[in-house]
């Protein structure tokens, strides 16, 4: 189960260790991947042992118990998994989970809901899941399992035990800024070819970039050149959907810089990220990347592209969280 990652993972396999010994067990927990690829499969482990009742009582192995080959083929009915529905976790996901998890439990006396990409709740589905956690029921765990806690809102982390695990760089050291920007932002091999090979690809990337720039030296005034720095370059809902979440990458690499740690994607634009750091506080940045992600969602429900583009701005400079 958890073995494979005593290793890779030692701080967060000793946490784990821990709390299934002494039965200490949190009703939710965040565990934060921070890039390694593998977060889903130790939060499916983490899930297996909290429900393994050979482990529960005591036991230093499970021999391959009924339930756990129900868990393993998909078919044990305390454990949910959701993942995304298209771009976004929805509201009715959550609220079938709630009724279905309302019910007496069949087997064992714990129930395990694993959201899978929890970056991807939109406001209507995080505002569902935060009633859930601000309610927990004895017995029913909730695991998040996201790659970088500021995706998430505050009042969700607050009511959860966060575990973070070592991040693994996933995109290749040698690759340009471009190159990583591509496999953020496209799904297949071909649209990724398509990217990196279209020269207009580079000049969004700048444009997203004269567009920060402007925002940190002017501020609110901005909103009076919307056309000229977002607008001609971005207008439709999908190319607005990437170009906010290269701005989210661009805010965590300045981030990451103001906490001395790697920079993940912009490492062709070093003295653009030293500039907007020393413009920013880590709070700034952090309550920057935050609101981003927060209206990006709105997206989903085809908000009005102008009237979203004045709020993010104005949340910015208030600090609207």
């Amino acid at each position: 189960m958890l073995e494979k990652f005593k290793t890779k993972q030692s701080i967060a396999y000793q946490i784990v260790s821990n709390t299934l010994k002494k039965k200490h067990y949190a009703h939710a927990y965040i565990i934060e991947t921070r890039g390694y690829d593998e977060g889903f499969a130790f939060a499916f482990a983490f899930a297996k042992l909290l429900l393994c009742p050979h482990l529960n009582e005591g036991q230093p192995n499970c021999i391959n118990c009924m339930q756990c080959k129900m868990i393993n083929d998909g078919n044990f009915p305390e454990l949910r998994i959701i993942n995304p529905e298209g771009n976004w976790i929805k509201k009715e996901q959550l609220l079938e989970l709630q009724e279905e998890f309302s019910k007496k439990s069949l087997i064992g006396n714990k129930k395990i809901y694993i959201i899978n990409n929890a970056e991807k709740l939109n406001v209507n589905s995080a505002n569902t899941i935060l009633k859930f956690l601000e309610e927990p029921q004895e017995g029913i765990i909730a695991i998040l399992v996201v790659e970088n806690i500021y995706q998430l809102l505050q009042t969700i982390i607050s009511r959860c035990q966060i575990i973070t695990l070592n991040g693994q760089v996933t995109l290749v050291e040698e690759k340009t800024t471009l190159q990583k920007v591509g496999q953020l932002i496209t799904n297949t091999n071909v649209d990724y070819e398509n990217f990196i090979s279209n020269e207009d690809s580079l000049n969004k990337i700048k444009a997203i970039l004269r567009f920060i720039d402007y925002y940190e030296k002017n501020h609110k005034k901005i909103l009076l050149y919307s056309n000229e720095y977002w607008f001609d370059y971005f207008n439709e809902k999908e190319n607005i959907y990437q170009a906010l979440l290269i701005v989210i990458y661009f805010y965590k690499d300045v981030l990451n810089y103001k906490l001395n740690c790697e920079i993940e994607i912009f490492n062709d634009y070093i003295e653009e990220i030293k500039k907007i750091a020393e413009m920013n506080t880590i709070i700034k940045l952090a309550n920057k990347i935050k609101i981003l992600y927060k209206n990006r969602s709105y997206l989903e429900n085809n908000a009005n592209l102008n009237l979203l583009f004045d709020r993010i701005i104005i949340e910015m400079e208030e600090g609207v969280l």
